[in-house]
């Protein structure tokens, strides 16, 4: 047993006595747990210099039949540990620094350490040993409870981080880089890594068969048959409404028109020229989903819909088609609902690129036209009004009004139903496109090639789907006959380490985070989205005054693109989240290899005969009997080849044999011998390809083409 005033050195090499910092010769190393100790405060200082070179701290070493029952209990723990770092020292096969990393281990864990190796046997899913890994608080060693991420891309739990901080440090425990002191006084925390430690959480619990968590929400029939907005928001307009009921039965990615088969109530389904008060009741009906954004769509898979509400001057009008300009180029960030002003370049992503996939398809695209639309003579007086499908013949992009590029695109009518403001009986024919000035100095133009998705049939007389639509992504509620709610899903439910990429995702580009980057205020951001929307800008602000009289320079505010916090500092030296990267990266690449195991599996479930046989099936059958007669007595060899040999491509062809290798549709395992000859082959065949070089430049040599002139001449 250790004596009371036997204490080791600190971290910062101070005895824990005498509180004074010893010597390099005046320290004594344990041999054992490698601490430092100081010499002239140990109770029993080693003899001689040989004993000091085998010599155990105190905390190592107990003295055998020389304590009573209590004490040989007490130190029960520490022998345990005592014999598991003995265990890693005789362990030949590890290196100085792995038996030094886990010795640590063993030491930081103390006497959990055999319950948490348990613990992790009995885990059944892999997420939560890849989160244990990568994002442990440094100073419990667990998964951080309520996670603070440092600027420096350092993740503790919120207590032991203010436990950090109330005593007086104001540095990284891992990097000592200063923490700014706005964090030190009011840490926030990243709510990304809480909905990603608990969703981890969660599927460990659901793999051992835990109850699963209940998820209350309200039914669409549950809800309001009119959209409504509270006394306390209408000040600030419909942006805190209340959704009522969804009447019809289509979901947020539904294209082309709605059907009298999507209308339960009315049998009718939603008609041209139809008018709602407002976006929210537009909304319920299916006809234009979003109450704010113009653009409905998905970048990878398309645009829906589209609202005409005048909120760019670049946009042309002219009945039967228009000209659209696309979203963004404003800067809303902050409390900032609406801009007018550009303030950078349009570009084709998010709702962009989704409007040009549906121009590259031919997709019908329902559009909607708001009283807002000032300078238009189709917009309605009052509300909001359907007027149809159109589809994009042509996208853009040119200097905009305010000198900023911006993203263009032509719409053309192609309904089955006359438009609202002519008195024609029917519907659209196909017109010829119109001219378009603008377009000889446009960039970036995109045209449809093929056939469109939606066009028009000449022996029907009607607008129609001439491909599949799109298949929905989206799960659908509907009621059934006995009253039950029964929701289908499109698509396969998505695993654990899809789940945990998506909530990872940057907050600009809505995409996995690629060199993640964590706020002070706790945003996670990509390092090239979050550098980009502050490119162009400086941190100092030059200012003068009317007489040219220079000023003192001002800091320039650099508000988060998700708050409006100043991260001005931070993004003078942006350090990069190192664990939470090495967590997505684990993430993605075991996403990788669960969908390859997936296909390896659908791959040999489908193996069979083609009913086809192909030219060379004669060559593949010529090739498993020579391969069959070599292979026969071997055990554990399975009897279908895996290649074809040089020689028998040879005899099939009647050339040189070419050392090339084509895989047959069935696998199996190739003996030695057939394995020696292989590479035999080869290297014939890459000799012979050394001589035919060698003899090439032989004949292209000065000297045999003047013997060829002179037999010329």
């Amino acid at each position: 047993m250790a004596h009371d005033s036997d204490l080791p050195c600190d971290g910062d090499g101070i005895c824990m006595v005498c509180k004074g910092k010893p010597g390099d010769g005046e320290t004594l190393t344990c041999k054992t747990c490698v601490a430092p100790w100081h010499v002239a405060c140990l109770s029993a200082p080693p003899e001689t210099l040989a004993a000091a070179a085998q010599w155990e701290c105190p905390d190592c070493s107990f003295v055998a039949g020389g304590a009573n029952a209590a004490a040989t209990a007490a130190v029960g723990v520490g022998s345990e540990i005592v014999a598991a770092i003995r265990a890693i020292e005789s362990d030949g096969s590890l290196t100085e620094q792995e038996k030094a990393k886990r010795r640590q281990e063993l030491m930081s864990g103390g006497g959990r350490r055999a319950d948490d190796e348990k613990e992790k046997v009995e885990k059944a899913n892999g997420v939560l040993d890849l989160f244990d890994e990568g994002l442990n608080c440094s100073f419990c060693m667990q998964l951080p409870e309520r996670p603070v991420t440092t600027p420096c891309g350092h993740n503790f739990c919120l207590k032991c981080f203010e436990k950090w901080i109330g005593q007086g440090k104001r540095t990284c425990a891992n990097c000592r880089n200063a923490i700014p002191p706005k964090m030190a006084s009011n840490p926030r925390i990243n709510s990304a890594l809480v909905i990603a430690i608990r969703m981890a959480k969660m599927s460990k619990t659901n793999a051992s068969g835990g109850p699963p968590k209940e998820y209350h929400f309200v039914h669409n029939q549950d809800r309001p048959d009119k959209a409504y907005t509270t006394e306390r928001a209408k000040k600030a307009g419909k942006a805190n409404a209340c959704s009522g009921k969804i009447f019809v039965t289509v979901p947020n990615d539904h294209f082309g028109p709605i059907l009298a088969e999507n209308d339960p109530e009315r049998k009718q389904g939603v008609l041209v020229g139809e008018t709602w008060e407002g976006r929210m009741e537009c909304r319920q009906w299916g006809a234009h989903f979003p109450h704010v954004a113009g653009i409905a769509g998905q970048s990878e898979y398309g645009a829906q819909s589209v609202a005409l509400s005048g909120g760019y001057e670049d946009d042309e009008d002219h009945g039967e088609w228009f000209l659209y300009t696309g979203s963004g180029g404003r800067d809303l960030s902050g409390n900032k609902r609406t801009n007018k002003m550009h303030s950078f370049d349009q570009k084709f992503d998010k709702s962009n690129e989704a409007l040009r996939v549906s121009c590259r398809k031919g997709y019908p695209v329902r559009v909607v036209r708001s009283h807002k639309e000032k300078d238009s003579s189709y917009a309605p007086e009052t509300g909001v009004r359907y007027d149809g499908i159109y589809r994009i013949e042509k996208c853009w992009r040119k200097a905009g009004i305010q000198g900023f590029m911006v993203c263009r695109y032509l719409f053309v009518r192609c309904d089955n139903a006359p438009a609202p403001w002519t008195s024609d009986d029917n519907g659209d024919r196909p017109r010829p496109l119109p001219n378009i000035p603008e377009l000889k100095n446009a960039t970036d133009i995109t045209e449809r090639k093929g056939v469109a998705s939606w066009d028009y049939d000449e022996e029907k007389g009607c607008w129609m789907w001439k491909k599949p639509p799109p298949e929905s992504r989206k799960p659908i509620e509907s009621v059934q006959e006995d009253g039950t709610t029964k929701v289908r899903r499109h698509r396969p439910a998505l695993s654990i380490q899809d789940r945990l990429l998506k909530e990872f995702s940057c907050s600009i580009c809505r995409k996995v985070m690629s060199l993640p980057l964590t706020t002070p205020c706790a945003h996670n951001f990509c390092k090239s989205c979050l550098e980009s929307s502050f490119a162009g800008q400086t941190f100092i602000k030059q200012r003068t005054c009317e007489g040219g009289r220079t000023l003192r320079t001002q800091k320039n505010i650099m508000k988060c693109p998700s708050c409006p916090n100043d991260i001005s500092d931070f993004l003078q030296n942006p350090q990069v989240n190192r664990e939470l990267m090495g967590v997505i990266e684990s993430l993605q690449r075991q996403s990788k290899q669960t969908e390859d195991d997936e296909a390896s599996e659908e791959t040999d479930g489908t193996d069979e005969k083609p009913d086809v046989v192909p030219e060379d099936a004669e060559l593949c059958s010529k090739t498993s009997d020579v391969l069959k007669e070599d292979t026969e007595g071997k055990e554990g060899i399975q009897k279908s080849p895996t290649k074809i040999k040089p020689q028998e491509q040879k005899k099939a062809s009647g050339g040189d044999s070419i050392p090339t290798e084509k895989p047959l549709e069935k696998h199996g395992l190739v003996d030695d011998e057939h394995e020696k000859s292989g590479k035999e082959t080869k290297k014939a065949a890459v000799d012979n390809k050394v001589k035919r070089t060698n003899k090439r430049k032989a004949d292209d040599s000065p000297g045999a083409r003047v013997k060829t002139r002179k037999q010329k001449a």
